[in-house]
């Protein structure tokens, strides 16, 4: 487990000897999106999540510029949408110009929908070796996809962003990660508000005095996931980050591992898709 000591500025120490925050903002498809991001960072959150598909690099640079904050103090996640060698290659430099940024902390490949992952992820190392990248990684890679890049030879990737919630614990990517030091950020954490009235999770809530919102955070963090709450509304983006001064007991925490066992996905689903190379 991640040691929590340091509340929200607590970090990961990735395979690539990269400091990456284990909490931070999600902004897919975000509402006020530069305003979000203004807000949350004045609060104290340290990572952004975006990426090229959300269509709100630009929008997340604005927040960023105007927060108050120095560059070198946050650390900016986007990902790379389309494949291939020389697409990555100009959508990270897109990336940057919308962003406004010289670097991005890490940057993923969004996906292993259309093949070309080995050429996208070797374009991304060359980035990584010019500095416009500080770590490299992918996101909704099964073992299959993981074991793709092995296969040919690639370094591990630093992270695997996965959809993760307590109804969907994709335990065998996760023990992967585990064994090859790879860490895992999970988002949705909050199921895109579809069990904040669960009964079991209003239940928890109620005996923690705490949102049911916040119970499900605090099962990511508690488990050592990196996790990344998306909201646009300055009370919730609060709120959401009040999870590193209480904890759930073990039973709860087995409870919420075990008991939820109805497999629920809210997000897309490239996780089963073939390795096409």
């Amino acid at each position: 487990m991640i040691s929590m000591a340091d509340g929200i500025h607590s970090v990961v120490k990735l395979n690539d000897g990269v400091a990456m925050p284990i909490f931070g903002l999600g902004t897919a498809w975000t509402n006020e999106c530069a305003d979000a991001v203004t807000y949350a960072i004045q609060q104290g959150y340290r990572m952004i999540d975006t990426a090229q598909r959300y269509g709100n690099e630009e929008d997340v640079g604005k927040g960023i510029a105007r927060c108050g904050k120095d560059r070198k103090d946050l650390f900016i996640v986007t990902k790379q949408w389309h494949m291939g060698h020389d697409v990555c290659i100009q959508g990270l430099q897109r990336s940057l110009a919308r962003l406004d940024m010289n670097y991005i902390d890490l940057f993923l490949i969004h996906g292993p929908r259309e093949g070309r992952n080995v050429e996208t992820y070797k374009a991304m190392l060359e980035l990584k070796k010019q500095g416009l990248v500080r770590s490299v990684g992918v996101s909704n890679f099964n073992l299959h996809h993981l074991e793709g890049l092995r296969n040919a030879g690639l370094p591990t990737p630093s992270v695997n962003q996965i959809e993760l919630h307590p109804w969907l614990q994709p335990r065998e990517i996760i023990d992967y990660c585990k064994k090859h030091d790879i860490t895992v950020m999970g988002y949705s954490p909050l199921v895109k508000s579809k069990m904040l009235k669960n009964q079991q999770i209003c239940d928890l809530a109620k005996k923690y005095n705490k949102t049911p919102a916040q119970i499900l955070i605090r099962w990511s963090v508690q488990h050592g996931y990196t996790t990344i709450p998306k909201s646009s509304k300055p009370n919730r983006i609060k709120e959401n980050m009040q999870v590193f001064d209480w904890t759930i007991t073990e039973d709860d925490m087995d409870f919420l591992d075990q008991n939820n066992v109805e497999e629920i996905r809210c997000a897309w689903d490239p996780i089963n898709s073939d390795w096409l190379g």
